[in-house]
């Protein structure tokens, strides 16, 4: 038999179809995978389904719907005061996974090293590595999380090339704060590197927190490239619709890289996204109280079951510290809840490259994007197996 590509046949099935598969065979709440379990708006589900009904239901352009487009443009300008430009500075995407993909097939030349600051979402390394060059890993240490700039100087080479930074940050829900994100600036001007900058939780920061892409600061909006989801904004993960924002330069090497990945989207969901990024303040701000009263819910249940729970800036995921309730291994510690208490949960060492032995085996990250009886349910039945 031929081989297959080892960038991808030696690695697992991705964690979240290891742990859904599993919350299905027991019954378990399914408190894994980061997504909703209500939709999002009615409102854009009825636009959707307007545009499809009105046609045409053809290709889009390659770089996405001039509606869309354009809304982003003046999204971006709304939100963070950037001037961008819709037809050659923005890119509608399949999702924010392929948005990364299309990132790092564009910017990575065989050879090239880039830098990934661990723990990170799964798809970084083998979509690196697919693009012929090497993850040059930067740990962050728990319980913080916090930006270390020395130990990212000191992983830099002169084959490096990218960065990714994401914040606000899956799986720790961190938030980077303005230092630190001056801390990246210095360095990614000083190196001359870009910086592909995942924010697709831009729009759930929580405490009266600000998000700040990396692209405002001083000298580094041609030097980043910033990446969204209405999925994530809108609660519609199905929907699969990411997009870019970058200097023309990149966002036109991107373009080439996603026209042979993806080619286009969905042209009626596209659409209907154009005319949520438009929702007044009220949305959004809606948005963040009712998934700050959940985030608020989540750690108060574990805490009720004896975990120690972790601060939770953005996201949607809370970490719980399996110590603390006489646990040891995280991935055998959540295969024990998923089968013997129902609910189920992810490692958060599933979010390190490949077998790393320097990483935390000590937390569990619980998704509380769900409805509230869910998370009370889960709650409950954590309460009482571990009672």
């Amino acid at each position: 038999m031929t081989p297959l590509n080892p960038v991808f046949a030696k690695r697992p099935v991705t964690i979240f179809a290891v742990m859904t598969a599993l919350a299905d065979k027991f019954g378990a709440v399914n408190l894994g995978q980061g997504f909703p379990d209500e939709d999002g708006p009615s409102s854009l589900i009825a636009i959707a389904a307007r545009a499809m009904e009105k046609g045409p239901n053809q290709y889009a352009p390659v770089g996405g719907h001039p509606a869309l487009r354009e809304a982003l443009a003046r999204a971006n300008n709304r939100f963070y005061g950037l001037d961008i430009d819709a037809k050659t500075q923005t890119l509608v995407t399949a999702g924010a996974t392929e948005a990364i993909a299309a990132s790092f097939m564009a910017l990575l030349r065989p050879g090239d090293e880039a830098i990934l600051l661990a723990p990170f979402y799964d798809c970084y390394a083998p979509m690196v590595e697919a693009a012929g060059a090497r993850p040059v890993i930067v740990r962050l240490n728990p319980p913080d999380w916090r930006i270390d700039g020395a130990a990212i100087e000191a992983a830099i080479t002169p084959k490096t090339r990218v960065i990714a930074i994401n914040s606000p940050h899956n799986p720790t829900g961190r938030v980077l704060t303005r230092e630190e994100l001056e801390t990246l600036a210095d360095i990614v001007r000083k190196h001359d590197l870009v910086a592909v900058c995942d924010e697709v939780y831009e729009h759930l920061l929580f405490d009266g927190r600000s998000h700040i892409p990396l692209m405002t600061l001083p000298d580094m909006a041609d030097r980043c490239v910033r990446i969204g989801s209405a999925g994530k904004t809108f609660s519609m993960t199905g929907w699969r619709i990411g997009y870019l924002t970058g200097p023309e330069r990149l966002i036109a090497g991107i373009t080439k890289a996603h026209q042979f990945i993806a080619y286009t989207c969905a042209p009626h969901l596209q659409v209907a996204v154009a005319a949520g990024l438009d929702f007044p303040d009220e949305y959004f701000d809606e948005f963040v109280a009712g998934m700050q009263q959940k985030r608020d819910l989540m750690q108060t249940v574990l805490k009720e079951a004896g975990f120690d729970a972790l601060a939770c800036e953005g996201t949607y995921f809370v970490n719980a510290d399996i110590t603390s309730v006489g646990r040891k291994g995280d991935m055998a510690f959540c295969r024990e809840i998923t089968e013997k208490a129902g609910v189920a949960a992810v490692p958060l060492s599933a979010f390190y490259y490949g077998d790393d032995g320097e990483a935390p085996r000590s937390f569990a990250r619980f998704c509380f994007c769900k409805k509230r009886d869910v998370i009370e349910e889960a709650g409950d039945r954590l309460r009482r197996y571990f009672s």
